[in-house]
């Protein structure tokens, strides 16, 4: 009998240790904590050589092949059809019952440690302060090389040619050009682009030296013919935010006054913006020409054409300088091409196109998505009223994002629960809401840090994931993006900003070192392969790393200060009980009672520009208004996450397959 009770021992002594394991690293129950995954996610498999099928969506096949991804089909195709014919709207995408509630959190805070994967051995854990620090200064190194070198090699020309080490200005012998002439208007661009970046790193002697050179030597009285919008957003934004560094009494930054500063900088906005106002003359519609020279106003030839981005992107600048010198004037031009923009939208799904006839208000582009020709437009409807608080812009970006969801985001409902597809945002026909092709864009990467802004964090992080799994594999994002050929379809990259942008937006949205360890990628990706004998230069190929001789100015206005910022934690931006909102270029604007100050406000409705919004724009009631923007009901990141993965291991492996990473 002796042997079995030691038998009967070993058993039970087997038995109490598989207890503890399953109680320990999450291998038996739960304790109700959370739900567990069933072991079929419903996700098409991949086939390959390297091991079992896997769960994520397969390689993209072709529309209505089994092997495509969800994004394919239209969002619920039977109902959405039967809101367009009976002229309705589906409400919008919330998240589902119990997302901020204990069972989807359960996952973090219990019974799931399985053993640390790879995905959280990388990410997952503090980012000690050394290397906080250490990337930081990487990131002032990167601004002060590029600025250096174009203080020594290129001004007072607009841009340096990092390569050859000399400036670049209009290409005065090829006036169609666009590409460049467009952007550069022999007005020293760069150094006016990054005045307020010197600001934020605190080096106010280079910005009281800047903003001196650029006083004494910049003009705007030039026969150059450039972009309304590009004009706006990287001169007359950097001139009025630097003009409010320098008059802030409270001089967050360290001592950016200037001595006898007479508000020159706001007079030269002033000035330049008096030279685009020709734009807006003699329009049918009110929507501005695409371009004016600065000398002559409108050219002849003109293009009755123009982008909804470039021509309804101009509210923020144009009434920032309404506001500070008391007229009325830009604001009610910029604000009158929203509205007639807004107007033209498909009554059937709320979208706008992409292209439009100035004249005739007819849609030449029918592309709705959030990439280039539309991104800032919505952007600036959100950040008009931020910095305004005029309700009615609100309102058209709340039925703006309503539309978005409804028709443009495919993929599963939640970012972190559920079967299929990760959500993605695509190019569909302004009208039909049907699928117009399988790209995106790099500048579709700028859509997370918005969502952060009206407290969609869930979904932000969800679409950040996938655009930086797209960085990983090709150290850059291309321009183009083909998620179904999982290749690039545009492979230039032009050191663009918007991913640092929602990395930063998200870090300080989640304060979850993810963040911080993305930025380290980009950084290292950045140096690594884009870094030339003068500066950083764009990456002509992002596979083979080849490089155009070119660094455009948002390269130190916009990417250096992001990724300074998100590694800076004691920065003011962060710390001097400011707040702060940055334009479309980057600029930083402080939100201040002042600027929500408009005695013009009856003058606008008198004009019938109001009035018509009123007539046609879908207004929320006080509970959606409530539901969409409060902060009290935003979808929240609890703090149990601060030091867990933002997105769930399974989720970023399915990402990381579907972009050909693994």
């Amino acid at each position: 009998m002796q042997w079995r009770a030691l038998v009967l021992g070993l058993v039970l002594l087997r038995l109490g240790l598989h207890g503890v394991l399953w109680l320990v690293f999450g291998l038996g129950p739960s304790m109700g904590f959370y739900q567990r995954f069933p072991l079929s996610f419903g996700f098409h498999r991949l086939r390959g050589s390297d091991g079992p099928a896997s769960l994520a969506s397969g390689p993209a096949g072709r529309p209505g092949t089994p092997g495509g991804p969800s994004w394919l089909q239209p969002p619920v195709p039977a109902a959405a059809a039967a809101a367009a014919s009976a002229g309705r709207r589906r409400a919008p995408r919330r998240p589902g019952p119990g997302v901020c509630g204990p069972a989807h959190w359960g996952y973090v805070l219990g019974g799931r440690d399985r053993g640390r994967d790879e995905y959280e051995k990388r990410y997952s854990g503090a980012f000690p302060p050394q290397l906080r620090a250490q990337m930081r200064d990487l990131a002032r190194g990167m601004f002060v090389f590029g600025y250096d070198n174009y203080m020594a090699h290129a001004f007072p020309q607009d841009e340096l040619n990092p390569i050859h080490c000399r400036g670049r200005g209009p290409d005065r012998g090829d006036p169609s050009n666009l590409n460049i002439n467009d952007v550069l208007g022999n007005y020293s661009l760069t150094l006016v682009d990054a005045l307020d970046t010197l600001a934020i790193m605190g080096n106010s002697s280079e910005f009281q030296k800047a903003v001196k050179l650029v006083i004494n030597t910049v003009s705007f009285d030039k026969d150059s013919t450039v972009q309304v919008f590009e004009a706006t957003i990287r001169v007359l934004g950097s001139l009025l935010s630097a003009h409010r560094i320098i008059t802030d009494s409270k001089q967050p930054f360290g001592d950016m006054t200037i001595k006898d500063y007479d508000n020159e900088l706001l007079h030269m906005a002033h000035d330049l913006a008096v030279r685009l106002l020709p734009a807006f003359e003699n329009t049918k519609t009110g929507i501005p020409y695409p371009r004016v020279n600065l000398k002559t106003g409108v050219p002849p030839d003109s293009n009755n054409e123009t982008c909804t981005a470039g021509a309804g992107s101009l509210l923020v600048e144009f009434g920032i300088l309404s506001r500070l010198l008391g007229d009325s004037t830009f604001e009610w031009v910029a604000r009158r091409a929203v509205k007639a923009l807004w107007n033209l939208r498909s009554n059937d799904t709320g979208l706008l196109g992409n292209v439009v006839n100035i004249q005739t208000g007819h849609w030449v582009g029918k592309q709705s998505g959030l990439g280039a020709g539309l991104d800032s437009f919505y952007e600036y409807l959100l950040k008009s009223y931020i910095l305004f608080g005029e309700k009615e812009d609100l309102e058209m970006f709340n039925a703006a994002y309503q539309s978005i969801q409804n028709y443009l985001r495919r993929g599963r409902e939640a970012c972190n629960e559920g079967e299929g597809d990760p959500p993605l945002y695509v190019n569909v026909n302004m009208f039909s809401g049907q699928l117009m092709n399988t790209w995106i864009d790099s500048l579709q990467a700028f859509f997370p840090g918005l969502q952060v802004l009206i407290g969609d964090v869930e979904d932000a992080i969800c679409l950040h994931a996938f655009y930086y799994a797209i960085w990983k594999r090709y150290g850059a994002l291309p321009e183009r993006y083909n998620w179904q050929l999982q290749a690039p379809d545009v492979l230039f990259y032009p050191l663009r900003p918007e991913l640092v942008e929602s990395t930063y937006l998200l870090y300080q949205a989640t304060k979850n070192p993810f963040y911080l360890h993305v930025g380290m990628d980009i950084l290292q990706s950045l140096e690594k392969y884009t870094k030339a004998k003068c500066g950083y230069a764009t990456l002509h190929h992002v596979i083979d790393k080849s490089k155009e001789d070119r660094m455009e100015s948002f390269f130190l206005s916009e990417t250096c200060k992001y990724l300074y910022l998100l590694f800076d934690e004691e920065n003011p931006v962060h710390k001097s009980g400011t707040r702060y909102m940055f334009t479309t270029e980057g600029h930083i604007v402080s939100v201040d009672e002042h600027l929500r100050e408009s005695p013009w406000k009856e003058f606008f409705s008198e004009e019938g520009g109001q009035d018509q919004v009123e007539k046609s724009v879908h207004r929320p009631k006080s509970h959606e208004l409530k539901v969409i923007n409060s902060s009290s009901n935003c979808n929240r990141v609890p703090d149990e996450r601060r030091y867990s993965l933002p997105l769930k291991s399974i989720y970023m492996r399915q990402i990381d397959q579907m972009v050909g990473l693994i």
